[in-house]
């Protein structure tokens, strides 16, 4: 059975060109091809570094009409790899389509560790790291949208989004909609010159969208869920409100226990008193 090459996802700076890895520059002067998010971009990439192996373009227009052309050299035990704009492909961009298509073919794919906007982000804001979810960037479907942000509403992790500056505060509007107020990082032209990190709320960015300079590609880190700390007295008028509305015990213990969080026992408890 002839061998067949190995598809390489390789990370580029996401401003700073020095952060490129050794490793990254050996594998994008060994393969055959370079399948690239935007070839005028990524040529003054490979300029720098000296880079001449032929690359082809690929994005979310023409994505599927070139996976057969590298399927083809992956089968023909030709190595390819695929580069983004900026950051790690695969990540918010069109690159997992080819990365689907070689993992169905039994193409090997490996990644190699390099930049992404995110995680510096994450660690220089200050908030929780232990456990963090990312978001990406939010539904252009307004109830694909909402849907989306209610999920996210009693999440205790730490939050992480995308956004494009002309559609910040528009987001931060939806946020504030969903989630109150509530401490966020606003990080923009991460290893770059003008590198910022705002840490601030959501109500300061709206009352004050002057503070930010919108330019530049934005990380926003928002913290999770704070646990609110309910009073026996608060708990009770709750189960005295759902029993109000003519639900049984039970059901009003489970809605109670749906808003507030607080365990099953204790709210159980205050019931049996009511």
């Amino acid at each position: 059975m002839k061998k067949t090459g190995i598809l390489y996802i390789v990370p580029t700076p996401i401003g700073n060109l020095a952060d490129m890895t050794f490793r990254a520059i050996e594998v994008l002067k060994n393969v055959a091809l370079i399948g690239a998010e935007d070839t005028r971009t990524s040529a003054k990439l490979l300029s720098h570094y000296q880079i001449k192996t032929p690359m082809i373009s690929y994005h979310k227009f023409n994505e599927r009409s070139r996976v057969e052309k590298i399927l083809d050299k992956l089968k023909n035990g030709e190595d390819v790899a695929i580069i983004s704009d900026a950051g790690t492909p695969g990540i918010s961009d069109p690159a997992s389509i080819i990365i689907k298509a070689a993992i169905e073919n039994n193409i090997k794919v490996e990644t190699l560790p390099g930049a992404t906007a995110f995680i510096p982000a994450l660690v220089s804001s200050g908030l929780g790291s232990e456990r963090f979810y990312f978001a990406g960037f939010l539904p252009q479907k307004k109830s694909e949208k909402e849907n989306l942000l209610k999920e996210l509403i009693n999440f205790k992790d730490t939050l992480i989004f995308y956004e494009a500056p002309h559609r910040l505060h528009k987001f931060l509007s939806n946020l504030k909609e969903a989630f109150g107020n509530r401490k966020i990082v606003i990080a923009r032209e991460l290893s770059k010159l003008y590198e910022t990190l705002y840490r601030t709320t959501i109500d300061e960015v709206l009352e004050n969208p002057e503070m930010i300079t919108l330019k530049g590609e934005f990380v926003i880190i928002v913290e999770g869920a704070q646990e609110k700390e309910y009073s026996n007295a608060e708990l009770t008028e709750m189960l005295k409100a759902e029993l109000g509305k003519g639900k049984s015990k039970k059901e009003a213990i489970k809605k109670v226990m749906g808003k507030t969080g607080v365990s099953k026992n204790r709210i159980y408890d205050l019931a049996l008193k009511l």
